[in-house]
C-alpha cells in the first residue's frame, strides 16, 4: 500500500494527529500550568486558584473545574462548573461562590475565583482543559487548597489515680483548627516545678502525664492550643490526695455511723419499754396460780361434804323442832 492511502487510512483513526495534505503530523498538545505549591487561605476569604492553558481553541473547547475532597481518589471528584459551547454553568454547593475571572476563558486563562472560604472548601481542585483533536496529553491541572481556620475551644479532661504516688492523664484536644494545633501544657502559680521525668507531654496529641504524684502536684493547668492562624486554651484543676488522709477520714465516719445506730437503737428500746408500761393488766386465768387458791381436788371434796351435811340436817327431827322454836320465840317477841 501506498504512504499516501496509508496516511488517509489512518486520518479518521488515530488520536492525536490531524491530517494535513493526506500526511500525518502531530496535533497541538493541551499544556495546562498550575501553581506547584499548595495553596493556603484563611477562612472567610477569597481564593484564587490560577490556571492557564495552551491550546488551539476551537468549536470543541471545554473548561472544567471540580473538586475532591482530602483522602479520596480523582475519580470521586464532583463538578464546580463548566464552560462548553459559549457557555458557562455553575454547579453544585459551591455554585455561589464559584466564578472565573476571565469570561469566557477562550484566551488561555481560566483561574477560578472562590469566595467565603470555609472549611469544607479544603481539599484538591482539578483544572480540566478539553479541546478536540488536541488530544496529545490530559490537560489537568491540580491545586491543592487549605482553609485556615484558628483552634476552637478546646476541652481539658483528666483521668487516672490523683493520690500520692499515682499518675494522672490530662487531656486537650480542639474540635477544629487548621493547620493541626500544637498544644503546649503550663502550671500557673508558683509551686515548685515537678521532677525531670514526672512531666512529660505529647504536642500533637495534648496529651499530658504526670507521674509520682505528691501533694505539691495540686494545682492550676493550663492547656494553649495553637496554629499559625491563633490560640485558645482551657484550664483544669488537679488535686491531689493523701492516702493515709483518706484512711483516717474513713474511720472517722465508721465510728460516727457506729454511734448513730447505737443512739437509734437505744432510742427504739426505751420506747418499747414505755409502750409496754401503758398496756393493761391481764385478766386472771384459771390456769394461773394463786397464793389463796384450793387445789381444785379439795375443793370439790370440801363442796361435797357441806352438801352432805346440809341434807342431813332437814331431815333430823333436832333441826324440825328448832326450827319451830324459833319460830315462836319470835311470835312472842
Amino acid at each position: 500500500m501506498a504512504w499516501p492511502l496509508v496516511g488517509a487510512f489512518l486520518c479518521g483513526h488515530l488520536l492525536g494527529f490531524v491530517c494535513l495534505s493526506g500526511s500525518l503530523v502531530p496535533g497541538l498538545a493541551v499544556e495546562v500550568t498550575v501553581p506547584t505549591e499548595p495553596l493556603s487561605v484563611p477562612k472567610g476569604k477569597t481564593a484564587e486558584l490560577s490556571c492557564s492553558y495552551k491550546t488551539s481553541v476551537g468549536d470543541n473547547f471545554a473548561l472544567e473545574w471540580s473538586f475532591v475532597q482530602p483522602g479520596k481518589p480523582i475519580s470521586a471528584s464532583v463538578p464546580i462548573l463548566y464552560f462548553t459551547n459559549g457557555h458557562l454553568y455553575p454547579t453544585g454547593s459551591k455554585a455561589d461562590r464559584a466564578i472565573l475571572l476571565h469570561d469566557p476563558p477562550t484566551g488561555g486563562l481560566a483561574t477560578l475565583k472562590l469566595t467565603d472560604l470555609r472549611p469544607s472548601d479544603t481539599g484538591t481542585y482539578l483544572c480540566n482543559v478539553n479541546n478536540p483533536p488536541d488530544f496529545y496529553t490530559n490537560g489537568l491541572g491540580l491545586i491543592n487548597l487549605t482553609v485556615l481556620v484558628p483552634p476552637s475551644h478546646p476541652l481539658c479532661s483528666q483521668s487516672g489515680q490523683t493520690s500520692v504516688g499515682g499518675s494522672a492523664a490530662l487531656g486537650c484536644r480542639s474540635s477544629e483548627g487548621a493547620p493541626k494545633p500544637v498544644y503546649n501544657w503550663v502550671r500557673l502559680g508558683s509551686s515548685p516545678t515537678p521532677p525531670p521525668g514526672s512531666m512529660v507531654q505529647d504536642e500533637v496529641s495534648g496529651q499530658l502525664i504526670l507521674t509520682n504524684l505528691s501533694l505539691t502536684s495540686s494545682g492550676t493547668y493550663r492547656c494553649v492550643a495553637s496554629n499559625q492562624m491563633g490560640s485558645a486554651s482551657c484550664e483544669l484543676n488537679l488535686s491531689v490526695t493523701d492516702s493515709s488522709e483518706g484512711r483516717v477520714a474513713g474511720t472517722l465516719i465508721g465510728v460516727l455511723l457506729g454511734v448513730l445506730l447505737l443512739s437509734v437503737a437505744a432510742f427504739c428500746l426505751i420506747r418499747f419499754q414505755k409502750e409496754r408500761k401503758k398496756e393493761p393488766k391481764e385478766t386472771y386465768g384459771g390456769s394461773d396460780l394463786r397464793e389463796d387458791a384450793t387445789a381444785p381436788g379439795v375443793f370439790e371434796q370440801a363442796s361435797m361434804r357441806a352438801d352432805h351435811s346440809k341434807e342431813l340436817l332437814e331431815k333430823s327431827p333436832c333441826a324440825s323442832t328448832v326450827t319451830t322454836t324459833k319460830s315462836k320465840l319470835s311470835m312472842v317477841v
